[in-house]
Protein backbone atom coordinates (compact mmCIF):
# COMPACT_ATOMS: atom_id res chain seq x y z
CA UNK A 1 0.00 0.00 0.00
CA UNK A 2 1.32 3.84 -0.79
CA UNK A 3 1.11 5.86 2.28
CA UNK A 4 -0.60 8.93 1.48
CA UNK A 5 2.43 11.83 3.16
CA UNK A 6 0.94 14.90 4.41
CA UNK A 7 2.91 18.28 5.57
CA UNK A 8 1.18 21.36 7.42
CA UNK A 9 2.38 23.82 5.18
CA UNK A 10 -0.37 26.66 3.98
CA UNK A 11 -2.03 26.07 7.29
CA UNK A 12 -2.64 22.56 7.16
CA UNK A 13 -4.45 22.51 3.98
CA UNK A 14 -3.70 19.03 3.21
CA UNK A 15 -4.49 17.84 6.38
CA UNK A 16 -8.16 19.49 5.67
CA UNK A 17 -8.57 18.04 1.96
CA UNK A 18 -7.27 14.53 3.88
CA UNK A 19 -10.67 14.23 6.55
CA UNK A 20 -12.69 16.12 4.26
CA UNK A 21 -12.71 13.18 1.49
CA UNK A 22 -11.40 10.29 3.51
CA UNK A 23 -12.12 10.19 7.16
CA UNK A 24 -16.26 10.96 7.73
CA UNK A 25 -18.29 12.61 10.77
CA UNK A 26 -16.47 11.16 13.87
CA UNK A 27 -12.99 10.15 14.08
CA UNK A 28 -11.62 8.22 17.04
CA UNK A 29 -8.43 10.19 18.05
CA UNK A 30 -5.86 8.34 20.05
CA UNK A 31 -3.73 10.33 22.10
CA UNK A 32 -2.15 11.07 24.96
CA UNK A 33 -2.58 14.25 27.16
CA UNK A 34 0.83 16.01 25.75
CA UNK A 35 -0.67 16.08 22.01
CA UNK A 36 -3.75 18.13 23.37
CA UNK A 37 -1.48 21.31 23.96
CA UNK A 38 0.50 21.06 20.25
CA UNK A 39 -0.83 23.62 17.76
CA UNK A 40 -1.53 20.36 15.42
CA UNK A 41 -3.94 19.67 17.86
CA UNK A 42 -5.25 23.15 18.29
CA UNK A 43 -6.10 22.86 14.37
CA UNK A 44 -7.56 19.38 13.99
CA UNK A 45 -10.20 20.89 17.02
CA UNK A 46 -10.58 24.08 15.36
CA UNK A 47 -11.69 22.41 12.11
CA UNK A 48 -13.89 19.58 13.17
CA UNK A 49 -15.90 22.06 15.28
CA UNK A 50 -16.41 24.21 12.10
CA UNK A 51 -17.22 21.45 10.22
CA UNK A 52 -19.45 19.34 12.33
CA UNK A 53 -16.74 16.52 13.06
CA UNK A 54 -16.86 14.71 16.03
CA UNK A 55 -13.75 14.16 17.14
CA UNK A 56 -13.94 10.69 20.06
CA UNK A 57 -10.81 11.02 22.87
CA UNK A 58 -9.48 7.74 23.78
CA UNK A 59 -6.28 7.76 25.78
CA UNK A 60 -6.71 4.81 28.20
CA UNK A 61 -3.04 2.90 27.46
CA UNK A 62 0.38 3.34 28.49
CA UNK A 63 4.12 2.73 27.15
CA UNK A 64 4.32 -0.96 26.27
CA UNK A 65 0.57 -1.17 25.86
CA UNK A 66 -1.51 -3.92 26.91
CA UNK A 67 -4.09 -5.45 24.41
CA UNK A 68 -6.51 -4.68 27.04
CA UNK A 69 -6.13 -1.00 25.92
CA UNK A 70 -7.32 -2.29 22.53
CA UNK A 71 -10.20 -3.68 23.35
CA UNK A 72 -11.60 -0.85 25.11
CA UNK A 73 -10.34 1.40 22.26
CA UNK A 74 -12.11 -0.67 20.02
CA UNK A 75 -15.38 -0.20 22.38
CA UNK A 76 -15.63 3.12 22.23
CA UNK A 77 -15.14 3.26 18.12
CA UNK A 78 -18.37 0.60 17.89
CA UNK A 79 -20.16 2.78 20.90
CA UNK A 80 -19.71 6.27 18.53
CA UNK A 81 -19.72 4.39 15.51
CA UNK A 82 -17.04 6.08 14.43
CA UNK A 83 -15.57 6.21 10.48
CA UNK A 84 -12.18 6.19 10.68
CA UNK A 85 -9.10 7.10 13.28
CA UNK A 86 -6.33 9.55 14.12
CA UNK A 87 -3.32 8.48 16.46
CA UNK A 88 -0.88 11.30 17.80
CA UNK A 89 1.85 10.25 19.42
CA UNK A 90 4.95 7.95 19.72
CA UNK A 91 5.00 4.28 19.38
CA UNK A 92 2.51 3.06 22.09
CA UNK A 93 -0.62 5.63 20.42
CA UNK A 94 0.14 4.78 17.40
CA UNK A 95 0.58 0.82 17.56
CA UNK A 96 -2.79 1.19 20.01
CA UNK A 97 -4.56 2.88 17.11
CA UNK A 98 -3.42 0.42 14.41
CA UNK A 99 -4.46 -2.29 16.55
CA UNK A 100 -8.25 -0.68 17.04
CA UNK A 101 -7.99 -0.60 13.42
CA UNK A 102 -6.97 -4.42 12.40
CA UNK A 103 -9.84 -5.01 15.58
CA UNK A 104 -12.84 -3.48 14.42
CA UNK A 105 -12.23 -3.27 10.67
CA UNK A 106 -12.34 0.65 10.62
CA UNK A 107 -11.15 1.73 7.27
CA UNK A 108 -9.21 4.98 7.24
CA UNK A 109 -5.94 5.70 9.83
CA UNK A 110 -4.17 8.52 9.67
CA UNK A 111 -0.95 8.64 11.95
CA UNK A 112 0.53 11.89 13.60
CA UNK A 113 4.20 10.82 15.30
CA UNK A 114 4.78 13.38 18.11
CA UNK A 115 8.40 11.70 18.35
CA UNK A 116 11.29 11.30 15.64
CA UNK A 117 11.82 7.75 17.01
CA UNK A 118 9.82 3.87 16.17
CA UNK A 119 9.14 4.81 12.76
CA UNK A 120 5.54 2.84 13.83
CA UNK A 121 3.82 5.63 11.41
CA UNK A 122 5.40 3.61 8.78
CA UNK A 123 5.07 -0.28 9.35
CA UNK A 124 2.71 -2.71 9.00
CA UNK A 125 3.45 -4.39 12.64
CA UNK A 126 2.38 -3.26 15.95
CA UNK A 127 3.47 -4.37 19.50
CA UNK A 128 1.30 -4.98 21.96
CA UNK A 129 0.92 -7.24 25.52
CA UNK A 130 -0.68 -10.14 26.23
CA UNK A 131 -0.75 -11.30 29.95
CA UNK A 132 2.66 -9.58 29.98
CA UNK A 133 3.72 -11.55 27.20
CA UNK A 134 4.93 -9.17 23.79
CA UNK A 135 2.94 -9.86 20.50
CA UNK A 136 4.05 -8.27 16.82
CA UNK A 137 0.62 -7.91 15.42
CA UNK A 138 0.35 -7.66 11.57
CA UNK A 139 -1.95 -4.64 11.19
CA UNK A 140 -1.26 -3.00 7.56
CA UNK A 141 0.06 0.62 7.74
CA UNK A 142 -1.65 3.50 8.57
CA UNK A 143 -3.33 4.61 5.21
CA UNK A 144 -1.83 8.09 5.93
CA UNK A 145 0.86 10.35 7.85
CA UNK A 146 1.09 13.82 8.66
CA UNK A 147 4.73 14.84 9.26
CA UNK A 148 4.33 18.14 11.42
CA UNK A 149 7.63 18.93 13.37
CA UNK A 150 6.11 21.85 15.28
CA UNK A 151 4.66 18.56 17.59
CA UNK A 152 8.66 17.87 18.75
CA UNK A 153 9.08 21.33 20.32
CA UNK A 154 8.22 20.39 23.41
CA UNK A 155 9.86 16.79 24.12
CA UNK A 156 11.68 16.15 26.61
CA UNK A 157 15.69 16.35 26.82
CA UNK A 158 16.09 12.63 27.51
CA UNK A 159 12.82 11.46 25.07
CA UNK A 160 14.68 13.10 22.32
CA UNK A 161 18.39 11.71 23.01
CA UNK A 162 16.66 8.08 23.11
CA UNK A 163 13.52 8.54 20.50
CA UNK A 164 16.84 9.54 18.54
CA UNK A 165 18.94 6.55 19.06
CA UNK A 166 15.86 4.52 17.88
CA UNK A 167 15.83 6.00 14.69
CA UNK A 168 19.05 5.44 14.47
CA UNK A 169 19.30 1.81 15.37
CA UNK A 170 16.45 1.45 12.61
CA UNK A 171 18.29 2.65 10.12
CA UNK A 172 21.76 0.25 11.14
CA UNK A 173 19.72 -2.82 12.07
CA UNK A 174 17.64 -2.84 9.11
CA UNK A 175 21.13 -2.21 6.88
CA UNK A 176 22.46 -5.15 7.67
CA UNK A 177 19.63 -7.23 8.30
CA UNK A 178 19.41 -10.74 6.40
CA UNK A 179 15.78 -9.48 5.58
CA UNK A 180 16.76 -6.49 4.05
CA UNK A 181 15.92 -5.35 0.06
CA UNK A 182 17.76 -3.04 -2.38
CA UNK A 183 14.39 -0.87 -1.59
CA UNK A 184 14.84 -1.09 2.39
CA UNK A 185 18.93 -0.54 2.35
CA UNK A 186 17.88 2.94 0.17
CA UNK A 187 15.65 3.80 2.81
CA UNK A 188 17.97 2.64 5.90
CA UNK A 189 21.06 4.78 4.03
CA UNK A 190 18.96 7.90 3.85
CA UNK A 191 17.60 7.58 7.23
CA UNK A 192 21.37 7.07 8.39
CA UNK A 193 22.35 9.79 6.38
CA UNK A 194 19.91 12.69 7.42
CA UNK A 195 20.47 11.48 11.86
CA UNK A 196 24.07 12.63 10.78
CA UNK A 197 22.83 15.94 8.79
CA UNK A 198 20.06 16.67 11.39
CA UNK A 199 21.27 15.09 14.94
CA UNK A 200 23.10 18.26 16.49
CA UNK A 201 20.44 20.90 15.22
CA UNK A 202 17.72 18.43 16.81
CA UNK A 203 19.09 17.86 20.11
CA UNK A 204 18.77 21.72 20.36
CA UNK A 205 15.46 21.87 19.12
CA UNK A 206 16.20 24.10 16.66
CA UNK A 207 12.86 23.39 13.73
CA UNK A 208 15.31 22.74 10.52
CA UNK A 209 16.67 19.76 13.00
CA UNK A 210 13.29 18.65 14.19
CA UNK A 211 12.16 18.57 10.28
CA UNK A 212 15.05 16.62 9.28
CA UNK A 213 15.23 14.40 12.12
CA UNK A 214 11.23 13.72 12.07
CA UNK A 215 11.67 12.47 8.17
CA UNK A 216 14.76 10.88 8.75
CA UNK A 217 12.83 8.64 11.71
CA UNK A 218 10.16 7.80 9.06
CA UNK A 219 12.52 6.97 6.14
CA UNK A 220 13.87 4.35 8.84
CA UNK A 221 10.57 3.29 10.11
CA UNK A 222 10.29 1.94 6.27
CA UNK A 223 13.48 0.45 6.13
CA UNK A 224 12.35 -1.79 9.13
CA UNK A 225 8.73 -2.23 7.60
CA UNK A 226 10.68 -4.14 4.89
CA UNK A 227 13.75 -5.38 6.61
CA UNK A 228 12.77 -5.95 10.54
CA UNK A 229 15.59 -4.83 13.34
CA UNK A 230 17.81 -7.87 14.80
CA UNK A 231 20.15 -8.42 17.88
CA UNK A 232 20.37 -4.92 18.53
CA UNK A 233 16.66 -4.84 19.25
CA UNK A 234 16.12 -8.51 20.23
CA UNK A 235 18.39 -7.76 23.10
CA UNK A 236 17.24 -4.31 24.12
CA UNK A 237 13.59 -5.93 25.37
CA UNK A 238 15.42 -7.42 28.34
CA UNK A 239 16.71 -4.45 29.27
CA UNK A 240 13.91 -2.37 28.98
CA UNK A 241 11.80 -5.09 30.72
CA UNK A 242 14.42 -5.63 33.75
CA UNK A 243 15.81 -1.64 34.14
CA UNK A 244 13.10 0.12 32.94
CA UNK A 245 15.37 2.08 30.59
CA UNK A 246 13.92 3.95 26.91
CA UNK A 247 13.52 1.67 24.43
CA UNK A 248 16.08 3.82 21.90
CA UNK A 249 18.70 4.03 25.34
CA UNK A 250 18.14 0.15 25.32
CA UNK A 251 18.61 -0.51 22.03
CA UNK A 252 21.78 1.96 21.53
CA UNK A 253 23.83 0.28 24.11
CA UNK A 254 23.11 -3.14 22.27
CA UNK A 255 23.87 -2.14 19.35
CA UNK A 256 27.53 -0.21 20.35
CA UNK A 257 28.62 -3.51 21.60
CA UNK A 258 27.04 -5.63 18.79
CA UNK A 259 28.65 -4.14 15.83
CA UNK A 260 32.59 -4.09 17.19
CA UNK A 261 31.54 -7.87 18.06
CA UNK A 262 30.24 -8.54 14.21
CA UNK A 263 33.45 -7.00 12.42
CA UNK A 264 35.12 -9.10 15.39
CA UNK A 265 33.45 -12.19 14.21
CA UNK A 266 33.04 -11.90 10.13
CA UNK A 267 33.70 -15.88 10.12
CA UNK A 268 30.64 -16.52 11.56
CA UNK A 269 28.81 -14.87 8.79
CA UNK A 270 25.58 -16.58 8.73
CA UNK A 271 23.73 -14.31 5.44
CA UNK A 272 23.01 -16.06 2.71
CA UNK A 273 24.43 -13.71 0.16
CA UNK A 274 28.26 -14.32 1.80
CA UNK A 275 30.83 -12.86 3.63
CA UNK A 276 32.08 -9.85 1.03
CA UNK A 277 28.48 -9.28 1.04
CA UNK A 278 28.50 -8.52 4.42
CA UNK A 279 31.46 -6.85 4.32
CA UNK A 280 30.36 -4.30 1.38
CA UNK A 281 27.47 -3.64 3.70
CA UNK A 282 29.41 -2.83 6.43
CA UNK A 283 31.38 -0.25 4.40
CA UNK A 284 28.25 0.97 3.22
CA UNK A 285 27.01 2.00 6.97
CA UNK A 286 29.93 3.47 7.83
CA UNK A 287 30.22 5.63 5.00
CA UNK A 288 26.57 6.77 5.37
CA UNK A 289 28.05 7.78 9.18
CA UNK A 290 30.74 9.58 7.11
CA UNK A 291 33.61 7.36 8.04
CA UNK A 292 35.92 6.07 5.40
CA UNK A 293 35.60 2.22 5.89
CA UNK A 294 33.88 -0.73 7.68
CA UNK A 295 36.02 -0.33 10.70
CA UNK A 296 35.10 3.57 11.72
CA UNK A 297 31.14 2.35 11.88
CA UNK A 298 31.17 1.41 15.69
CA UNK A 299 33.20 4.38 16.78
CA UNK A 300 31.18 7.27 14.94
CA UNK A 301 28.21 5.21 16.43
CA UNK A 302 29.83 5.58 19.78
CA UNK A 303 31.13 8.71 20.09
CA UNK A 304 27.58 10.33 19.22
CA UNK A 305 26.28 7.73 22.47
CA UNK A 306 29.04 9.11 24.13
CA UNK A 307 28.15 12.76 23.89
CA UNK A 308 24.73 11.95 25.07
CA UNK A 309 26.24 11.25 28.79
CA UNK A 310 23.45 8.20 28.83
CA UNK A 311 24.35 5.47 31.66
CA UNK A 312 24.19 2.00 31.40
CA UNK A 313 21.71 0.09 33.84
CA UNK A 314 24.00 -1.88 36.79
CA UNK A 315 23.34 -5.63 37.35
CA UNK A 316 24.58 -8.58 39.22
CA UNK A 317 26.76 -11.51 37.61
CA UNK A 318 23.66 -13.63 38.35
CA UNK A 319 21.52 -12.00 36.79
CA UNK A 320 23.03 -12.45 32.84
CA UNK A 321 22.27 -16.01 32.30
CA UNK A 322 18.04 -15.22 32.69
CA UNK A 323 18.69 -12.03 30.34
CA UNK A 324 20.09 -14.33 27.29
CA UNK A 325 17.76 -16.85 27.60
CA UNK A 326 14.74 -14.27 27.30
CA UNK A 327 16.13 -13.22 23.77
CA UNK A 328 13.85 -13.77 21.09
CA UNK A 329 15.43 -16.21 18.95
CA UNK A 330 13.27 -15.47 15.79
CA UNK A 331 15.01 -12.11 15.84
CA UNK A 332 18.47 -13.41 16.11
CA UNK A 333 17.79 -14.79 13.11
CA UNK A 334 18.33 -11.15 10.83
CA UNK A 335 21.72 -10.69 12.74
CA UNK A 336 23.94 -11.52 9.62
CA UNK A 337 26.54 -12.95 12.67
CA UNK A 338 25.90 -16.47 14.09
CA UNK A 339 25.43 -16.02 18.31
CA UNK A 340 24.67 -18.26 20.77
CA UNK A 341 23.32 -17.91 24.21
CA UNK A 342 27.04 -17.77 25.64
CA UNK A 343 27.83 -15.09 23.01
CA UNK A 344 24.71 -13.29 24.14
CA UNK A 345 25.43 -13.48 27.76
CA UNK A 346 29.01 -12.42 27.37
CA UNK A 347 27.60 -9.14 24.74
CA UNK A 348 25.18 -8.41 28.30
CA UNK A 349 28.25 -8.53 30.26
CA UNK A 350 29.74 -5.53 28.41
CA UNK A 351 26.84 -3.71 27.71
CA UNK A 352 25.70 -3.80 31.60
CA UNK A 353 27.77 -2.42 34.59
CA UNK A 354 28.29 -5.08 36.90
CA UNK A 355 27.96 -4.36 40.61
CA UNK A 356 30.69 -4.87 42.63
Amino acid sequence: MSQIILTPENDYIKLALYIHQKMGHKILLVCGQSFLKTKTYQYLKDYTDKNEVKLIHFSDFHPNPDHSSVVRGGEAAHREDCDSIIAAGGGSAIDVAKCIRHDTGIEHLLAVPTTAGSGSEATHFAVVYCQGVKKSVDCGIPDAVLLDSSTLDSLPNYQRKVTMLDALCHGIESFWSGNSTHESMLHSKEAIRSIMDNWEAYLQNRPAGNAGMLRAAHRAGQAINLAQTTAGHAMSYQLTKRYGIAHGHAAALCVAKLWPYMLDHMDQCIDARGLGYLETVLSAIAKAMGGQSAEDGPGQFQSILDGLDLEAPVCSRKELPALAAGVDPVRLKNFPISLTVKDIEGLYRQILVERG
